[in-house]
């Protein structure tokens, strides 16, 4: 069985200490591709320090965060396009918007967001996006750059069935992790409404442990928590959603 987690912070702080090991256990459950997320230029060298140690199992993005986008953004977009062209990535992201810890930084956050889907379109890559209480700020950036380039994945997916289908209309699929295995997460509730090809598995490791790790730092092994809780769901095996899943991956990263 090969699982793919989509979308896992493996090169950050929180795993200085067993970084190997952590991805060995990941490695012995199934999860053989890791596709990584870039935060800003402070990290891309710990990021490609990580694909060369695991030269076929990383797959990496560039990309500036929302939460990283400062006054300084765009300097931090030219290091995003200089990356770009210096190496190759497998998407852009994570990008998007987040208005939970900071609301003022939204016009540049748009402008970050809409000027990195343009990026991600001349480079013929899929786009990741990053949604924290903005929805309706997504999905107007969405349907102004909505053409036949745009497509990726919305990471993380936490909103509703109405939105579910509303970020499918843009070409994304949704990426399922542990707020699937929350009995409160509430898109346990209408997952199995969706199609298995809208979806892919992530961890967003170190964040979002799932059930029965709740609380605790994620790891990529941990996506057998949300396997398990989809197959559940979709009344499909495990290896089933596994071999879905993974394809979908393929069909968005073209690896």
């Amino acid at each position: 069985m090969i699982i793919t987690d989509t979308h896992t912070h493996l090169y950050i702080e929180a795993f200085d200490e067993d970084r190997h090991e952590m991805i060995e256990r990941a490695l012995a459950q199934g999860v053989s591709r890791f596709f990584i997320p870039a935060i800003d230029s402070t990290y891309t060298k710990a990021m490609l320090q990580l694909e060369a140690a695991y030269p076929k199992q990383m797959f990496l993005m560039m990309g500036l965060h929302p939460t990283h986008v400062k006054d300084n953004y765009p300097e931090e977009l030219r290091h995003v396009e200089r990356m770009l062209s210096e190496h190759q990535f497998y998407a852009i992201g994570e990008i998007g918007i987040d208005l939970y810890w900071d609301k003022s930084t939204l016009d540049i956050q748009k402008l970050a967001f809409r000027h990195q889907i343009q990026l991600a379109k001349k480079n013929k890559l899929p786009i990741v996006i990053h949604c924290r209480e903005a929805f309706d700020e997504i999905f107007e950036v969405l349907e102004l750059e909505n053409d036949e380039h745009l497509h990726g994945i919305f990471h993380c997916f936490t909103g509703t069935l109405e939105q579910a289908h509303k970020a499918i209309s843009y070409n994304m699929k949704l990426g399922i992790g542990g707020v699937v295995t929350f009995k409160n997460g509430k898109i346990n509730k209408f997952i199995n409404k969706i199609d298995l090809k809208h979806i892919v598995l992530e961890t967003d490791a170190p964040y979002l442990s799932p059930v029965p790790y709740r609380g605790k730092r994620n790891e990529s092994a941990y996506i057998v928590e949300v396997l398990a809780t989809l197959s559940e769901l979709y009344g499909k095996s495990p290896e089933a959603i596994a071999s879905i899943t993974t394809q979908n991956s393929k069909a968005i990263f073209k690896v």
